[in-house]
């Protein structure tokens, strides 16, 4: 089955183009931004996790190793696209829009963390495992209905395959021919548990046999395999012939969550020789240096405006007064049960608050 899915690369692990029927459609320009978006992002990922460590922020998701399949599939995206994120996707969500404050505020706790700038249809951070894909699903049939071109990309990673959510939207969607884009992050672990261990099937992308769809298996670090087969879904999926599922294979450097300790679960230096021979930066900055590209002027005038960005950020969220706790029982139902209630009670009191 993995024959029938191979993994689709545009530049290799050298920067060698390997695809050559892309070959011209690859720029100086078009690198530039891939590489300056991907340094803004790694900035604010390692950024984020030292704010966790000092308990500036709460407990944080990392996306480190995952910049080039974030960076290259948001490219493809029209204006009036939808974007539904997991909670590891604020590196999608900064490069279509979302400001950096904002990101910033949802792992503080707070609700404004959730509102996306006026005009962008991105839909907050998912938690709960695979249920934003139905959600995609319906948002890209609505924009059908309306008789618009607009469509919807929905990332989520393995784990969530193992989950009936996954099922069900990938099924409502090829029913409906419903213009969306699943966009797998096969980072190859759901929390501590290896893909081997998920799930007997050698690939994600075979799943979508069941569902009559198309899927494509893409090297996840090369930003070029990113952009290209999305940017190929969404034209797939405004033509009216329904959605496709890409599978990114690519790997989380860092833990799970903050909260988390992966050296009891994974081989940490696997991780590491893996940042020196693979790593989607990396990547990228060797086919310019192969092409005669690489400036490290640019690269570090990219870095000094990453770095100055995300601390403007930080000052902008640590203006704001802390997250109130009782706001994780009161936007849950209009009139709280009578349960929740007593548990935002006890929580309150736990804290030394006045129960409410």
């Amino acid at each position: 089955m993995e024959n029938q899915f191979p993994i689709f690369e545009v530049i290799d692990q050298d920067g060698n183009v390997v695809s050559a029927e892309y070959k011209e459609l690859l720029t100086k320009e078009l690198a530039c931004d891939f590489l300056q978006n991907m340094i803004r992002l790694r900035t604010f990922d390692r950024k984020a996790v030292s704010l966790q460590r000092q308990g500036r922020i709460g407990t944080y998701a990392p996306f480190e190793g995952q910049e080039a399949a974030q960076v290259g599939s948001v490219h493809a995206l029209n204006e009036e696209d939808w974007l539904f994120p997991t909670y590891r996707d604020h590196g999608a969500t900064m490069t279509f829009g979302h400001s950096l404050k904002s990101i910033l505020l949802f792992w503080n706790g707070r609700n404004e963390g959730c509102i996306p700038p006026k005009g962008k249809k991105i839909f907050p951070p998912a938690i709960p495992i695979a249920t934003q894909l139905p959600h995609a699903a319906g948002a890209a049939l609505a924009e059908k209905l309306k008789g618009t071109k607009n469509a919807a990309i929905v990332y989520f990673g393995d784990g969530a395959t193992s989950e009936g959510d996954f099922h069900e939207g990938l099924n409502f969607a090829s029913v409906c021919k419903a213009p969306v884009v699943f966009f797998n992050q096969n980072n190859q672990y759901a929390i501590s548990v290896p893909l081997d261990k998920q799930m007997n099937t050698k690939t994600i992308a075979q799943k979508v046999l069941a569902y009559d769809i198309p899927g494509v298996r893409i090297n996840g670090n090369d930003v070029f395999a990113a952009y290209f087969q999305t940017l190929k879904a969404l034209q797939r999926a405004r033509n009216g012939d329904g959605p496709t599922l890409i599978e990114a294979v690519t790997w989380r450097y860092g833990p799970h969550t903050t909260a988390d300790d992966p050296s009891k679960y994974r081989n940490q230096q696997e991780s590491q020789e893996r940042r020196s021979y693979d790593d989607p930066i990396l990547r990228l900055e060797c086919w310019m240096k192969n092409e005669g590209f690489y400036d490290t002027d640019f690269v570090k005038k990219a870095e000094e405006e990453a770095a100055r960005e995300v601390d403007q950020a930080v000052k902008e969220m640590e203006a704001f007064p802390p997250a109130n706790p009782a706001d994780i029982f009161d936007h849950v139902f209009a009139v709280p049960t009578w349960t929740l209630q007593e548990q935002k009670d006890d929580y309150l009191k736990l804290l030394g608050g006045i129960p409410t």
